[in-house]
This record gives C-alpha cells, sequence and structure tokens, in this order.
C-alpha cells in the first residue's frame, strides 16, 4: 500500500526556489527582508530629492520677484512707449524708447505746469467738472485720495501718520493711518479723536474708526512703509516696531491738515 502524501508538505523544488527568493515557505505571505543596501539607497534617494526641491524653491524665490519686477517694467516702458510711437513713425523716426522718453519728459511738464497759478487754476476748473459726472466722480475721488497718500508734498498728504489700535477685540491689533482729528464735547470734558482709517487688501476700501488719541500707538514707520506693509499682506513688516517720542510727534503735528480740503 502506497504512503500518503502529507497534506502540509511542500514540494522540494518549491521550497528551494522560495528559499532562494527569501520567502519562508512555512509562511507565503510574509515578505522577504529588506537588505541594508536598498535601504540606504532610498534613504540617499530621499536626502537628495529634499536638497534638490529646497534648492529649486529657494532659487524660485530669488528669482521671482525680480521676474516681476522686469515683466512690469517692460510692459510699462511698451505701454507708455505707445502714445507718442505712432506720432513718430509717421515722421520716419523709428527708435525704441523714444516715446517712452517722450511721456517721462511729457509727466514732468505736466507737473512743472500744475505746480504754476495757471496751470493750478486749469486743473481746478478740469476737476470741478470731473465731480460733477456721475459714477467717474467716485473713481477719480478714489484715485486722488491714494495719489494723494503717497505724494511727496507732506502738507497735501491724506495720510498724516501711521497708527496702530486695537480692534476688533482686547489683545488684537489692526493697521491704519490716521487721516484726521476731531474734539469730540461732552459736558465732563472734551475728548481728542483720531480718525484711522483701516484698509482691507484695496488700499482705497476700509474702515474708519474714531480712537481716543491716547489709546493710538504711533509707529516709527513712514507713510510709505505703512502702505508697503498693507498691499503685501504683511509680508515687508520689520521684525521690531517700537512707538515715536513724544517730540517727533509734536514736529509731525505741525504738517496735519483737515482732509476735508484734498476733496
Amino acid at each position: 500500500m502506497a504512503e500518503e502524501k502529507d497534506a502540509t508538505s511542500v514540494p522540494l523544488s518549491q521550497g528551494v526556489r522560495e528559499e532562494e527568493e527569501g520567502r519562508d515557505p512555512e509562511d507565503p505571505l510574509k515578505s522577504p527582508p529588506a537588505s541594508s543596501d536598498s535601504s540606504t539607497r532610498r534613504a540617499c534617494c530621499f536626502v537628495l530629492q529634499s536638497w534638490i526641491s529646497k534648492k529649486f524653491m529657494t532659487g524660485c524665490v530669488v528669482l521671482f520677484p525680480v521676474a516681476v519686477t522686469f515683466f512690469v517694467t517692460w510692459w510699462f516702458v511698451q505701454f507708455v512707449d505707445g502714445f507718442f510711437s505712432p506720432l513718430y513713425e509717421q515722421l520716419g523716426i523709428d527708435i525704441f524708447g523714444l516715446g517712452f522718453v517722450t511721456s517721462l519728459v511729457f509727466v514732468f511738464l505736466v507737473g512743472v505746469f500744475v505746480s504754476s497759478w495757471l496751470g493750478a487754476t486749469v486743473f481746478w476748473i478740469g476737476e470741478w467738472f470731473i465731480k460733477r459726472m456721475p459714477f467717474v466722480k467716485h473713481i477719480y475721488s478714489a484715485s486722488k485720495q491714494i495719489s494723494s497718500a503717497i505724494s511727496p508734498d507732506q502738507n497735501n498728504t491724506a495720510f498724516k501718520e501711521v497708527a496702530i489700535i486695537r480692534h476688533p477685540r482686547v489683545g488684537e491689533y489692526a493697521f491704519g493711518f490716521i487721516t484726521s482729528s476731531v474734539v469730540l464735547q461732552r459736558d465732563d470734558g472734551d475728548e481728542e479723536l483720531c480718525s484711522v482709517f483701516v484698509p482691507t487688501n484695496h488700499l482705497y476700501i476700509g474702515d474708519i474708526f474714531l480712537v481716543n488719541s491716547k489709546d493710538v500707538i504711533r509707529p516709527n514707520l513712514s507713510i510709505r512703509e505703512g502702505i508697503e506693509i498693507i498691499v503685501s499682506g504683511g509680508m515687508t513688516m520689520p521684525q521690531r516696531i517700537t512707538p515715536i517720542s513724544p517730540i517727533e510727534r509734536v514736529a509731525r503735528q505741525g504738517d496735519r491738515i483737515p482732509l476735508s480740503r484734498l476733496v
């Protein structure tokens, strides 16, 4: 009588093949042990991939503002050059950038003309007509406020100082600009308030808060630096901010004028 085969027995050829592949013949589902060479190779690949990714992102961070600056500058040159270039083409003059230079000279001459009494009068008449136009007057007023905020003439700036106020809750602060001051008359005494304009990501849109002058923090930042902080979403915020001294505050108060003179 022939011997019965064991149901759990494994053929010799299959066992040898599984042993060569590194698997346990008793446990077919068990994966072969990883070799030290493959683990080292994977670790090296991971480190190399991380290093390449980091250096690539560093290059993007460095080149992105440079590329944006060159792109905007090139677009601006071509845009401004297009105003006077057709005129020069009709005269047979084809010099790249000549229209751009002419535009700069034209803007300079406009500034000189408006600074005179005659130019200021002509500008006032034109502005009077624009402010009588529906819808157009709102666009013009908003644009004028933005240009007045960065005007080199400190007596005509709409933004007087950069301000930090507590808003919306205690312990939270908001960046803004002092536009004017007002005295609130009460029975128990007068209270000096500051009109603080807190803009959103769009500089010409925001909220106006009347805050007690004593509660307004005036940092040592210029108007231009404050605008850069708002426009950049706080990315240009300095690491340290200190309030201005009382002497500097008194000196700056001499430059304040009511905002109503600008509208």
